[in-house]
C-alpha cells in the first residue's frame, strides 16, 4: 500500500512502517433462538466494529523515536483518529508491540480498538455531508447545554456558535479556521468533564440518603438532599454531552487528517483541481483550503498545496 497515506493522530506512516493490507468491519451481534423442527428466530443487537491490526517496520535513524511516540499514543489511552483511504475510525491503541533489532531497525506489530466508525458510507448517515454532521451534533449539544443550566457551558457555547457561523463549509474550511472551533469545542468538552467529576463526587461522598444523620440541622438534610436529586438528574444529560461533544471534535479533527498535500513550482489551482476531482471549477475549495495564496488561482514560485477531502461546487465563484 505504497500509495496510501496511513495516519495515527499526528503520526503518518512511511515507506516499510505501511502495512501491504489493512483489515477493518467487524461483526454484527446475533441471538439466535433454535425452535423444534430446525426453524430459527434469528435477533440482530447491533453492529461492532472488530480491532484493527496491522505490521510493519520502523528504519532509519528516527526508527526508535518513532517507536516511541506511538508508544505514547498507548500509554495515554486517548481516542485518536486513524486514517488511510477513504476510511476513518476513532480508536484507541490497545497494543503496541515493537521488538528492537538495532537502532536504525525496529518490527512492530499494533492492535487499535474502534472506538467509532467516522466513515462516511453509502446508506444512513452516510447520505449526510460532514458539515451536517458537525452542525447536527452542535446543535444537539446546544440542547442538552440549555438543559444542564450551567453559566460556564452556556457562555463556552455561545462562543462555540460563534465560530460556527464563520465556516461556510468544514470541509473546505483552512486549518486556521477549524482551529477557531475545535478551541471552543475542547474548552466545552473540559467543562462538561469537570461537572461529570463534581456530580460524581457529590453522589459518592454520601453515607445516607439525604445525609440525614441524628443532631443534623433540618435545613442541612434538606440541602444535600437537593443537591443529590439535582446531581442525579443531570449526571446522564452530562454524559451525554460529553459523547456528543467527543464526537464533534473528531469530526472535526478527523477533516484535515484526511486531507494531503503535494509541492508544486507554479502552475494553477484550477488545473490541480482538473486533477484531483476532474473538475477545474473545484479550484475555490483549494484557495478557501489556502489562505497563504492569497485567494489568487495563478501560483508562482513553489508552493505546498493542502488538498480539501472534498471538493467546492460552487461553480467556480470563490466569494459564492
Amino acid at each position: 500500500m505504497a500509495d496510501v497515506v496511513l495516519k495515527l493522530g499526528d503520526i503518518t506512516f512511511q515507506r516499510n512502517e505501511i502495512p501491504e493490507a489493512m483489515p477493518f468491519g467487524g461483526e454484527q451481534a446475533l441471538v439466535v433462538h433454535r425452535l423444534v423442527g430446525g426453524a430459527k428466530v434469528v435477533d440482530a443487537m447491533g453492529a461492532f466494529e472488530g480491532p484493527i491490526e496491522w505490521s510493519g517496520w520502523f528504519e532509519g535513524e528516527g526508527a526508535l523515536s518513532r517507536a516511541l511516540a506511538l508508544d505514547v499514543l498507548r500509554t495515554s489511552g486517548a481516542p485518536v483518529v486513524l486514517q488511510w483511504s477513504e476510511l476513518s475510525f476513532a480508536v484507541v491503541v490497545r497494543d503496541f508491540r515493537p521488538v528492537f533489532q538495532r537502532f536504525y531497525k525496529i518490527p512492530y506489530r499494533i492492535t487499535c480498538e474502534v472506538v467509532e466508525n467516522l466513515t462516511l458510507s453509502t446508506t444512513g448517515n452516510g447520505d449526510l455531508s460532514i458539515d451536517d454532521l458537525i452542525n447536527g451534533d452542535i446543535a444537539s449539544a446546544g440542547g442538552l447545554v440549555s438543559d444542564i443550566g450551567d453559566s460556564t457551558l452556556s457562555n463556552i457555547m455561545e462562543t462555540l456558535n460563534t465560530a460556527i457561523k464563520g465556516v461556510s463549509s468544514f470541509a473546505n474550511a483552512a486549518q486556521s479556521t477549524l482551529n477557531s472551533v475545535l478551541q471552543p469545542i475542547a474548552a466545552l468538552r473540559n467543562q462538561t468533564q469537570t461537572l461529570i467529576a463534581q456530580v460524581n463526587n457529590t453522589l459518592i461522598n454520601v453515607t445516607t440518603l439525604g445525609g440525614i444523620l441524628p443532631n443534623n440541622p433540618i435545613a442541612q438534610q434538606v440541602q444535600k438532599l437537593s443537591s443529590q436529586i439535582v446531581a442525579a438528574q443531570q449526571l446522564p444529560v452530562l454524559v451525554q454531552l460529553d459523547r456528543v461533544v467527543g464526537r464533534a471534535q473528531l469530526n472535526v479533527g478527523s477533516i484535515y487528517a484526511s486531507a494531503k498535500q503535494v509541492t508544486v513550482a507554479g502552475g494553477n489551482l484550477m488545473d490541480i483541481a482538473a486533477k484531483e476531482w476532474g473538475d477545474a471549477m473545484a479550484w475555490t475549495g483549494l484557495a478557501k483550503a489556502n489562505p497563504q495564496l492569497g485567494a489568487d488561482p495563478q501560483l508562482t514560485g513553489v508552493n505546498t498545496v493542502t488538498i480539501p477531502p472534498s471538493k467546492d461546487d460552487v461553480g467556480g465563484l470563490l466569494n459564492s
